[in-house]
């Protein structure tokens, strides 16, 4: 049987950054665009950076333009780093113990696939000295929707690996969208109720694997290596 293949949320599901993303992007609002009122209701659970920041422009009334948009990013990358350093962000229970478990042999089968931009989803994992256990990741740069990152997370696996099964890809995370966008190709998915989701919150998107949080490493590496 073929090895199975792993693609992790971060937030939520990984690592809590401790509102570190959320108040860098709040920082890099208030110095590129001079918005010093910062109340707004966006969701962000399960969402991508791009989809995100064209809510928060939108919200304030700055005009989206790709040149906006890039300083805005280049900005945010720029402050994160001090904004994690400063933080109360955790690595979430377990979560250390379930990749060593999967990566004991080789890394190369364990990627990311988050909403987080690329340069700020492994400056987050890098933060935290979990980086090592990924070698590969699709990211929210250039898609809104996240069924649209799981389709090009599948065509990178393609492209790394030759054709794959997607019976035999794993899609873990916290949210909702992580369960519909593994649907979206096909895959399974395990849901971890360790984000704004609650168990039975998850439960109602029938993950194919549903765990409260990773602490019960024996069960979660069972699962993951079916």
């Amino acid at each position: 049987m073929a090895t199975p293949t792993y693609l992790f949320d971060i937030d939520g599901t990984l690592l809590s950054s401790g509102r570190a993303g959320q108040q860098a992007m709040e920082e890099a609002l208030r110095l590129e665009f001079g918005v010093e009122l910062l109340e707004y209701e966006i969701p962000t659970a399960g969402r991508t950076d791009r989809a995100i920041i064209s809510d928060l422009f939108a919200w304030h009334g700055v005009a989206m333009t790709e040149e906006r948009f890039g300083s805005f990013r280049d900005r945010y990358f720029s402050l994160l780093p001090s904004f994690l350093e400063n933080g109360t962000g955790a690595i979430l229970p377990g979560v250390r113990e379930i990749l060593s478990g999967l990566t004991e042999t080789s890394n190369e089968r364990t990627g990311l696939m988050t909403g987080n931009f690329e340069a700020s989803g492994w400056l987050k994992v890098r933060h935290f000295a979990i980086d090592h256990y990924f070698s590969f990741g699709t990211f929210g740069d250039h898609h809104v929707h996240r069924d649209e990152l799981a389709c090009r997370a599948y065509e990178n696996l393609h492209a790394l690996h030759g054709p794959v099964d997607p019976q035999r890809i794993w899609v873990i995370g916290d949210t909702p969208a992580d369960v519909q966008c593994a649907r979206a190709i096909g895959a399974r998915v395990l849901a971890v109720a360790t984000g704004r989701y609650s168990l039975e919150e998850l439960r109602t998107t029938c993950p194919d694997a549903l765990v409260e949080d990773f602490s019960q490493t024996d069960r979660v590496l069972e699962i993951l290596r079916y």
